[in-house]
């Protein structure tokens, strides 16, 4: 089983990703570990502001990793920003039968209720050498990756009094 962790910045896909490697002992994938890896071998020139350009340059290497663990009948958990909202496309039928795909969304009402959580946990699984967590910038994220899901028919998980700690798949 693949399992494919998305969601706008600070929503709590790497500590959900941790919580599953804990439970079900799967390996895991940060898109952002592979992304500083690139950046910092000189590999490429885009920089960890580049979202866009990252999820296209980032995509296809995650994307084919996916395929390879699925060959090889590994269990994987896939965490980042960086999986695009149309990602079933790149998959045959028999891929797809292996993946799951769940998008972290944090409501408005929860951000603005959690602030300091989210802030405070920001660096609760791995820290961040810089974090410009702006509160307006999360929930216009949170919003379009809302709509994103929806256009492109992904599940999610909407988030909205608490933030959930058990999950199963």
């Amino acid at each position: 089983m693949i399992i494919l962790i998305a969601g706008a910045s600070h929503s709590g896909k790497t500590a959900l990703a941790q919580r599953l490697i804990e439970k079900y002992h799967y390996l895991c994938l940060s898109i952002d570990h592979l992304k500083m890896g690139l950046i910092r071998s000189g590999h490429t020139t885009l920089t960890p502001s580049d979202d866009r350009e990252l999820t296209a340059y980032l995509w296809p290497i995650v994307r084919e990793m996916v395929k390879t663990a699925i060959e090889n009948r590994q269990n994987m958990i896939v965490e980042g920003i960086y999986i695009p909202f149309d990602w079933a496309k790149d998959f045959d039928v028999e891929y797809l039968h292996h993946i799951r795909y769940l998008c972290l969304i944090l409501s408005r009402r929860y951000i603005e209720t959690h602030a300091g959580d989210i802030r405070r946990y920001a660096n609760a699984v791995e820290s961040r050498l810089e974090d410009d967590c702006d509160m307006d910038e999360l929930i216009a994220d949170n919003e379009e990756a809302l709509l994103q899901c929806q256009r492109f028919g992904c599940e999610y998980l909407l988030i909205d009094e608490r933030y959930p700690t058990d999950f199963t798949l």
